[in-house]
């Protein structure tokens, strides 16, 4: 959050699992519409915060199996854990706020005398969290035992069900929503609120994200049925909480639009991107433009083969550098006729492109130096590299498009790296 200096205009707060990630979309559809819109257009001045129940080893999981974008923060363990930025540096400040009557060796004791309970893997018991799988007919019978037993040995705690089978055992001040509110309470004085907040559920879980003061809410269309009694019974009349009619992270983009908080319109829904001209310059889009592009390309969805090479030749200049992350220096002319041996070659594969964390600086009157990870799978294999593009506006219009100088790129650290032959741009 270091590099906000004012309020962001929006913060984004989401679960993961079957709100952000649809687990029933085999090409991730709905999650890379969200990804080529936040990038494009609210990553250098909004806040991604994923808040998920999932604990970090499952997270990391998740995060190799999903073409997911890297958050501002996040928010693990069903609101028991807070980290920020890319090396998960953890809230001290909210585990001494949870350390106040919890005991998890009394939880333990009086969880062990319930049958019904079933001990969740030990990845997902935390510090101050216990996780147990209970049936559903049983839940609301062991809810009202435990609760009993817990607050005659002193302890004060939260008891959640969601999903029609999990049961977690949390500190009373702990949840996605007490999370939530940490972080506004954080954030404001440091004076840095965002102007608007949207937070984003569809399971009993997530209900706390909606009581939280001045914020918007979207239930995604396939929102549990713990989830939409909740809100029958609780905020059937607030305006701000809405039921998407699109699943998943489209309803994300829905609630967005629906709220008027921003654009909504992801480049991947613009059929023609050659036809999306713009009156103003803009890095960011320009480099989720670029990679859609090239996805399209191998994925054999482009019309006019020669004429969309030429497009995509016509924004790199003559001189320009391409260094790739073998460290092999070619011209960018070469690499895009080189493009021509791939055209189609990830046809029905499930492939995909997308750029994460893009930040553009502008670094003199009509040059910008951008850097962001740019990432490529196939099926469940991942590939990334960090990227630096340098970009120029000179002698060209903003309809135009930006001229590319000069690209080099890295690996990442945990992926796997490609030969050259297999790995353009």
């Amino acid at each position: 959050m270091d590099r906000f200096t004012s309020s962001p205009r929006l913060m984004i707060v989401s679960d993961l699992d079957h709100t952000m990630v649809d687990h029933h979309d085999p090409e991730n559809l709905s999650i890379l519409r969200f990804n080529a819109l936040w990038e494009a257009k609210y990553r250098h001045d909004s806040l991604l915060v994923f808040s998920t129940g999932r604990s970090p080893t499952l997270y990391k999981q998740l995060r190799k199996e999903k073409p997911m974008l890297t958050p501002d923060i996040t928010i693990m363990s069903v609101g028991t854990e807070i980290t920020y930025g890319n090396n998960m540096v953890p809230d001290e400040g909210w585990v001494e706020f949870l350390n106040k009557k919890w005991d998890k060796k009394i939880v333990s004791e009086e969880t062990s005398k319930i049958p019904e309970l079933t001990l969740q893997p030990e990845t997902e018991q935390r510090q101050h969290k216990a996780s147990f799988f209970v049936k559903k007919e049983k839940a609301q019978e062991v809810m009202k035992i435990l609760s009993e037993s817990l607050v005659n040995r002193g302890l004060d705690v939260k008891i959640i069900y969601s999903g029609g089978m999990d049961l977690d055992i949390l500190p009373q001040g702990a949840g996605k929503g007490q999370a939530l509110a940490y972080l506004h309470k954080k954030l404001k004085d440091e004076g840095k609120l965002p102007q608007n907040t949207l937070a984003c559920g569809d399971s009993g879980n997530d209900a706390e994200l909606f009581t939280i003061p001045d914020v918007h809410g979207v239930m995604v269309n396939n929102a549990q049925e713990e989830l939409l009694q909740w809100h029958a019974e609780n905020a059937k009349n607030n305006p701000k909480i809405i039921h998407a009619n699109d699943r998943c992270a489209g309803g994300i983009i829905e609630a967005i639009g629906h709220f008027n908080l921003g654009t909504n319109i992801s480049s991947r829904d613009v059929t023609d991107l050659s036809d999306a001209k713009l009156d103003h310059f803009d890095p960011a889009y320009e480099v989720v433009k670029f990679y859609l592009f090239f996805e399209r390309w191998r994925r054999a969805e482009v019309e006019s083969p020669d004429v969309y090479l030429s497009n995509l030749k016509s924004v790199c200049s003559a001189s320009g550098v391409f260094v790739h992350p073998c460290g092999v220096e070619q011209s960018l002319h070469d690499c895009i006729d080189k493009l021509k041996n791939c055209c189609g070659d990830k046809k029905g594969k499930q492939y995909r492109v997308w750029v994460d964390q893009i930040f553009p600086s502008q670094i003199d009157s009509d040059t910008w130096l951008v850097k962001f990870k740019k990432w490529e799978q196939t099926g469940e294999k991942q590939q990334g590299c960090l990227t630096t593009v340098v970009v120029s506006s000179k002698g060209v219009k903003p309809a135009e498009g930006l001229t590319w100088i000069h690209v080099h790129q890295t690996w990442i650290n945990t992926t796997t790296q490609n030969t050259q032959n297999d790995w353009f741009l």
